[in-house]
């Protein structure tokens, strides 16, 4: 079944084809990052742009 399908594609199919395996094999990857990263790594990638070195600043100015 597959092969009568195969040989019935043309050219511009053949590419729609190809880019939606590309994108099924991506998520497939990320989904699977993404389940065996350890919640301690994505905690602190999660707050590196907040530690930037300089001490807290205070949360209200004085008016």
């Amino acid at each position: 079944m597959f092969d009568q399908f195969v040989k019935g594609l043309s050219g511009q199919q053949t590419y729609l084809i190809f880019s939606l395996w590309i994108f099924l094999v991506f998520f497939v990857v990320v989904s699977i990052l993404l389940f065996i990263t350890k919640k301690q790594h994505t905690d602190y990638m999660s707050d590196l742009p907040l530690e930037d070195g300089t001490p807290d600043a205070p949360q209200s100015l004085p008016l």
